[in-house]
Formats: structure tokens, sequence, C-alpha cells
């Protein structure tokens, strides 16, 4: 322990006595060490984002049904461009089809102004919903009451909404039992949803939720629907959207072998498709992270051989005073070692700036990770440790009769 104390003691010596050869040396560790940290948590903190933003769109426990499916080539798009509508009777079907499904609620969506006194909102979501809306966790109030399944079926005018959309309107002012217009149309406030926050900046809170009925007054009778649909349980959710498939394909008259003329989405499916667009790009960005790591390995072990060449003399010494080739090794390995480390610490500090500077300034989260940082220096100690094996050697393999002879 004293002996690698000492090393290591020498190895601050020697930074410290050349300050600016030991920083440009360090410079690509610092540079590598920065870039995994700050990549790690942007990757990270947009996973966690993107998941959080699916689950809460979506629903962990349900699956929606849409008029069109994934596109992936050009010939998919042409094939799905007349794909037909959803149907309030669709979800009926699917619901009445499987006892793996408690609820199914149409869903329709379009844009609208809202109007309150003077203030007035642009582009708020209109969002139309029939009665079994209230059973999906997507939906909730933070003041006041969701609509009932009751006002849904006689078309009450009273809508539930976002909490941007109530902050915007009414100032400060309670936003329950007021009348505000939504694309023309009066509506009583009837709750506030809780805040949901934005996603790459846009709001996830201008909406204002009504009956389906009261939706088909203003945008026609024939909205484009989407249908939700609730499993008994997640462990049935395979099952379930494998029964909707099948009533959707009954009710739509399919025959075998043509396929789906709709789409069927879960949380898992949109991460996948999420997960299989990124993990190329972050594959890349790590490769060119390693890359940096490489490079400073190799500066690493150039500086070294330079130390062991300026130190001739004082290994030849200490040889011919007794010290054995393995305690050679292990004091120009301690240098090495303790160089490239500090130059992750540094980086590890510089990533957290940089993590942080990206959150403050984009819409882009991060969230950092120990593991990341663990492995940041961790990998700065192995670069150090395979990039001076060769140096080390070698300065074990002077002669101290030679060394001592250098002038």
């Amino acid at each position: 322990m004293n002996q690698f104390l000492e090393a290591v003691g020498i190895a601050l010596s020697a930074v410290w006595a050349n300050k600016l050869r030991s920083f440009l040396t360090v410079l690509g560790n610092i540079v590598a060490v920065t870039s995994i940290i700050a990549v790690v948590s942007l990757i990270q903190g947009l996973n966690e984002y993107v998941t959080d933003a699916v689950i809460s769109g979506v629903g962990a426990d349900a699956f929606t049904i849409q008029r069109m499916p994934i596109v992936r080539t050009q010939e998919d798009e042409e094939r799905i461009r007349n794909n037909p509508q959803i149907k309030v009777t669709e979800g009926t079907a699917v619901r009445r089809y499987s006892e793996n499904i408690t609820a199914v609620a149409a869903q329709a969506n379009a844009g609208g102004q809202a109007e309150y006194k003077n203030q007035t909102i642009d582009s708020v979501q209109i969002q139309g919903v029939s009665r079994d809306y209230l059973l999906f966790s997507t939906f909730n109030a933070e003041r006041g009451r969701l609509i009932s399944p009751n006002e849904i079926e006689r078309d009450v005018p009273v809508t539930l909404i976002g909490w941007d959309v109530a902050d915007k309107l009414f100032r400060g002012e309670d936003p329950l039992d007021k009348v505000v217009k939504l694309a023309g149309l009066h509506f009583r406030v009837v709750g506030v949803s809780e805040k949901k926050g934005s996603f790459f900046g846009n709001s996830q809170d201008n909406f204002a939720v009504i009956p389906l009925g009261e939706f088909q007054k203003r945008f026609g009778q024939r909205p484009n629907l989407q249908l939700l649909v609730k499993p008994k349980t997640p462990d049935v959710t395979k099952a379930a959207m494998d029964d909707a498939t099948v009533a959707m394909r009954i009710e739509r008259r399919l025959k075998p072998g043509k396929p789906d003329n709709f789409g069927m989405f879960a949380a898992d499916t949109i991460l996948g498709i999420y997960h299989t667009a990124t993990n190329g790009i972050f594959a890349v960005l790590i490769g060119v992270v390693a890359m940096s790591l490489v490079v400073g390995g190799i500066v690493i072990m150039n500086i070294m051989l330079m130390v062991v060449s300026e130190r001739t003399r004082e290994i030849g010494l200490r040889k011919a005073l007794g010290a054995r080739r393995r305690d050679i090794v292990w004091q120009i390995l301690t240098e090495s070692v303790t160089l490239s480390t500090m130059g992750g610490f540094v980086g590890t500090f510089l990533g957290f700036v940089a993590a942080w500077i990206v959150t403050k300034f984009t819409p882009l989260p991060a969230a950092v990770q120990s593991w990341s940082v663990a492995i940041g220096i961790g990998i700065t100690a192995v670069v150090g440790l395979f990039f001076g094996l060769y140096p080390a050697m070698r300065a074990a393999a002077l002669d101290p009769i030679e060394a001592l002879r250098r002038e």
C-alpha cells in the first residue's frame, strides 16, 4: 500500500511539475469522458422522457386501434391510403367479442379555438370521447371531476380542460363551472386535468375533453376516430390485442390472407419503434467516444515513453539500489493510470456541466446515471493501464549500467 501511495505521489509531483504537458496528455481522455457522461445522460434522460410521454398518451394498461398502421415503405403508404375510418360500432364489436377486454372508448381529435371573456387560445386539441373513457388512466382530474357517462350519453355541453388551457384562459381565476367557448360552441368546465408537462417543447396540457356527441355536432358525424382498449389485466394484453384484431377483421369482413386495414398500438409497440430508430444513432455516438479514448491512450503511451527516456538515469539508479523489474513496472504503470484517471475525473465534472447546460437551455432532458460515472472513470484507468504497459516493460528492461551512463 505504501509503495502504491509513493508511486501516486511521484506521479502527482510529475503532473504538477509539467502542468501544460500533463493537461495536453489527458486532453483526449477529458474529451472522451465528458462525451461519455453527456451522451449517456442525454440517452437515459431521453429514454425516460419518451417512455413517460408514451405511457401518458397511450397508457401502460391499454392499447389503441387506429385507421393507419405503422408505415415503413412507399408500398405500405399506397396500400393503406384508402383504409376506412374507425367506427363506434367497431368498438362495440371489439368489446363484445373478447372476454379479455374490460372497456373500449372511442376518441376523436380536432384543433379549435378556446375563448373565455377576452382571452383566446388558438390550436387547442379538442377531444371527443365516449362513455368508457373515464376507465382509462390517461384521463384524470386534478380539480373538479371527470365528465360522467350520463353526461356523455345525453350530450351535455360540459368539458374537462387541460392545465395550460385553464392557466391561460382564466389567469388564476377558478375555472370550475365557468362557461368557455370551444370551436364556436359553449361548454361548462367541470374539471381541470393535472399537469403533464411538455414533450420536446410541445405542451401536453393544451386540450379540452368533451362528449363525443358534442364533438360530432361541430366537426361532423363521421370524425376520424381511434379506439382506446383496456385489457382485464396487463398480463392478457397480447391476447386482448389478438382478440381485437379478429373482431375488427370480422366486422370489416376481411377475407383470410388479406392484410389488416387498421393499425394497433400499445405502449410497447411505440417504444419498440423508438428504440429501433435510435439504437443505431446511439451506437455511433458511443463509437465516436471510444475512438477518442483510443487516441487519448496513444497520447499517454507516447508521453510515458518520453518520461521513461527522460528518467533513464533515475530508473538505472533505482535498479542499481535493488529495485526489481516488477517495482519499475509498478511505478510506471501507477503513474500512467494516475495521469489517465485524472483526465477521467475532470471529464466527469465537465460531463455533468455539459448535461446540465443541455437540460437548462434546450427541451432535451438529461438523467445522470451513477454507473456512467463509474464506467467513465473506470475506462480511463483501464486505458492508462493498457497503454502504459509497453513503456513500463521497456523501463523495466533497461540495463542499470547502461542507464547510469546516459546523460
